[in-house]
């Protein structure tokens, strides 16, 4: 009698979520989550927090860096400057490794999470690019995507060809206000976690789905505005 061995593919992956104001870091392996690590501030605190939390979730798993395969993180949008931390902490830790860099859309992260809540209902992923404009894209109840990702100044009748629909993210307490007489829900507590990221990273890990660690950048959709210098330019 032949006998045959069968490999499986195995994933242990490290997840990076720096988008918004959530500071979130899990490990998962093939596919399921095992340690997670989060905060979500009133501040920024990525650059204070970042590599500590990664410490505390392999710890947690008791895995050593090189048991990694791949590195999963937020390709936006977002904060410019937490995307900035989340990519290029990334993307050195990929080349220490010597192993790949996958990517997750951070509002694809966010309708994974919301799906696992609720059901039966569109979701609109939000994450909130100051003053009445969000980041957004919108999915059916199957998950599937109908309003393609952009940066929207909102007003009362946008998205309206899409309600009903439940409002998730950062920025889903803004608009509860100006839509609070439509058809429409909203559920703040479903903000931006690395957890979202588990299932899509599983599946391109599984299919090879790589960046190119020199040429990755995150997509921020909006230009960064720094802080106007006060000195007169001559």
């Amino acid at each position: 009698m032949n006998s045959f061995v069968t490999f499986v593919s195995m994933s242990k992956l490290l997840h990076i979520e720096t988008a918004t104001k959530v500071c979130s870091v899990a490990t998962s392996e093939n596919g399921q989550l095992v340690s997670l690590k989060e905060l979500n501030s009133e501040n920024y605190t990525h650059s204070e927090s970042l590599t500590l939390f990664i410490e505390e979730v392999m710890k947690q798993s008791n895995w050593s860096f090189n048991d990694l395969e791949a590195i999963v993180v937020t390709s936006g949008p977002g904060s410019y400057t937490g995307l900035r931390i989340g990519v290029s902490t990334a993307k050195g830790l990929c080349y220490a490794l010597d192993i790949p860099l996958i990517s997750v859309d951070s509002i694809e992260s966010l309708s994974a999470i919301a799906h696992e809540k609720h059901s039966g209902i569109n979701i609109c992923a939000t994450i909130d690019a100051k003053r009445m404009e969000v980041f957004s894209a919108i999915y059916n109840k199957d998950n599937e995507l109908i309003k393609p990702l952009s940066a929207d100044i909102i007003e009362e009748s946008t998205y309206d060809a899409f309600i009903p629909f439940l409002v998730v993210g950062d920025g889903a307490m803004k608009l509860n206000e100006l839509w609070k007489e439509k058809n429409i829900e909203f559920d703040g507590e479903i903000i931006s976690s690395a957890r979202g990221q588990i299932k899509r990273a599983h599946e391109k890990f599984e299919h090879s789905d790589y960046e190119d660690l020199a040429y990755f950048e995150p997509k921020y959709l909006k230009d960064f505005i720094g802080t106007k210098s006060k000195k007169k330019s001559f």
